[in-house]
């Protein structure tokens, strides 16, 4: 039996449906991951789990319980929003506090459990102080606390680090983590930040349009994403859209806008008929120009372009590059002293059969 699974869940306004039969198992103690835009339906889905949104349709377990029977002030969830909600007027130590005052737990106890929380995330010296005087990550960690400090059996996190700038929020998803796998408590994480899901996730659910698109780890969903909007949605994806006929041992690809190259055979390609080969710009290797194609039809796509634009970020440069009426993003790493390619620069990019 699943610890928490979501059954067809389905929330619709008139009718437009903002969660459409949303199916989802979550093992004991994992970390998962709501991903995708905004007005996907995964706050919205949250929201349900929590009892802040009634379904219209479909089931929510927690350990084989109906949880949609139970009130929301009752299903005993740590939750933590996207603004921390944090009450103004209250210190920090209170505002942890709150949620063992509802549930009538002893001063003593609430006093021992408050200071031990506030403890593992690393606010100890911090009771006495308001809201006002804290910064965003120290905000963050008082909300992160209250959630705890009522032992939940299962955390719900609404984009908690978006209001927290970079740098920040790269830290607070680090010690996040940490204090999960410490924990072992079972997380539902809503993020639009793909990189904010990869790195925390034992797995993803990648939402469009209400309806999720694929279940899997962040590799799975990386490397072998189940359709167009999964791999462009998950990281950056170059696509090639054409049409493939047998040519002798290979393929003959006949690519939209720019002319013909043969392949060797790929996996899961047809022999003939339409075809998008896709590829992530970290699989592309570009020099500068020689002759494009691969008329041995060998272990890699060979393409000539030029170079429309580059970004240099650092630990790689970006680049945008024209072949024909498609834009191939790759890249390339740097090393010190290495020389940026020009903007109009004719190029040779080659990706390994195994990265198409």
């Amino acid at each position: 039996m699943s610890f928490l699974e979501l059954e067809a869940l389905t929330k619709r306004y008139g009718e437009h449906a903002a969660v459409d039969g949303i199916s989802l198992r979550v093992a004991k103690g994992e970390f998962v991951s709501l991903l995708g835009p905004s007005g996907c339906g995964k706050t919205t889905t949250l929201q349900m789990i929590a009892g802040f949104v009634e379904p219209t349709a479909g089931r929510v377990t927690l350990e084989g319980r109906n949880l949609l029977a139970v009130p929301a002030a009752r299903r005993g969830l740590g939750i933590v929003f996207q603004n921390y909600a944090l009450f103004p007027h209250m210190t920090v130590a209170e505002n942890v506090a709150f949620g063992l005052e509802m549930r009538k737990v002893g001063r003593t106890e609430r006093q021992q459990r408050v200071a031990e929380t506030l403890a593992l995330v690393g606010l100890a010296g911090f009771a006495e102080r308001h809201p006002v005087q804290l910064s965003g990550g120290q905000q963050q960690r008082v909300a992160l606390a209250r959630a705890l400090v009522i032992q939940p059996g299962l955390l719900l996190l609404d984009e908690p680090l978006s209001n927290l700038d970079k740098k920040l929020r790269v830290t607070m998803r680090q010690e996040l983590l940490a204090l999960q796998r410490k924990l072992g408590i079972t997380t539902i994480f809503v993020t639009h930040d793909q990189e904010e899901a990869m790195t925390t996730a034992d797995r993803m659910a990648v939402l469009d349009a209400g309806i999720v698109q694929q279940v899997g780890t962040p590799a799975e969903l990386y490397d072998t994403p189940a359709n167009r909007f999964v791999a462009e949605f998950v990281g950056t994806m170059n696509l090639l859209e054409g049409t493939v006929s047998p040519d002798g041992e290979a393929l003959r690809f006949e690519i939209d806008g720019v002319g013909a190259v043969r392949l060797p055979r790929l996996a899961d390609a047809p022999a003939a008929g339409r075809l998008a080969l896709s590829f992530r710009p970290h699989a592309v290797r570009m020099s500068v120009a020689s002759a494009a194609g691969d008329p041995a039809g060998g272990q890699e796509l060979t393409l000539s372009g030029i170079v429309q634009s580059s970004e240099f970020l650092g630990e790689f440069t970006r680049y945008v590059v024209r072949v024909g009426a498609h834009r191939i993003t790759t890249d390339q790493p740097h090393l010190v002293g290495m020389r940026r390619i020009d903007d109009g620069a004719a190029v040779t990019l080659a990706v390994a059969n195994d990265q198409l």
